[in-house]
């Protein structure tokens, strides 16, 4: 077969079995705004381009696990791939996978990327204990566009 012709899936097999077996539902952005504004914890599942980043399936294979680390008190949605980059906008996170996590609708923070266990331990109850605020700015990644840390060379 052609490798031009293989078609991508809008999931990661991997993704889409913890989605099938889990029930976590796959929602639009405007969906998660309806549907997180009434709850009093969501995290949203920002998988990215899986054929790239390996860690999307690494994040997606844990998410029971933070699951069952919140003890249940929050809602679990994994975003439409189609919304990724407009919720990446709204949110300022700078990498693929990440993890939004929301109070009410409201955003209390992000973890890009795959952790350890432990960090995700100490990071978690860190965002949860914050107050509701407007995402950060958004940064370029160190390098990006002539600057070092955020500061120009």
């Amino acid at each position: 077969m052609n490798p031009a012709t293989i078609e991508r899936a809008d999931m990661s097999d991997v993704l889409r079995a913890v989605v099938e077996r889990r029930g976590y539902p796959v929602m639009s952005m405007e969906q998660i705004d309806a549907e997180t504004a009434s709850e009093p914890l969501s995290m949203v599942f920002l998988a990215g381009d899986y054929w790239r980043l390996a860690e999307s399936d690494d994040v997606a294979a844990v998410l029971p696990e933070l699951e069952r680390a919140l003890e249940g008190h929050a809602r679990i949605i994994v975003a439409k791939r189609a919304d990724e980059r407009a919720l990446q906008r709204r949110y300022h996170f700078r990498a693929y996978p990440a993890l939004i996590f929301m109070q009410n609708g409201q955003y209390l923070g992000a973890i890009e990327g795959i952790r350890d266990w432990s960090d995700y331990l100490v990071e978690i109850p860190e965002i949860l204990g914050r107050e509701p605020a407007a995402p950060p700015p958004f940064e370029l990644p160190s390098g990006c566009n002539g600057t070092t840390n955020g500061a120009a060379k």
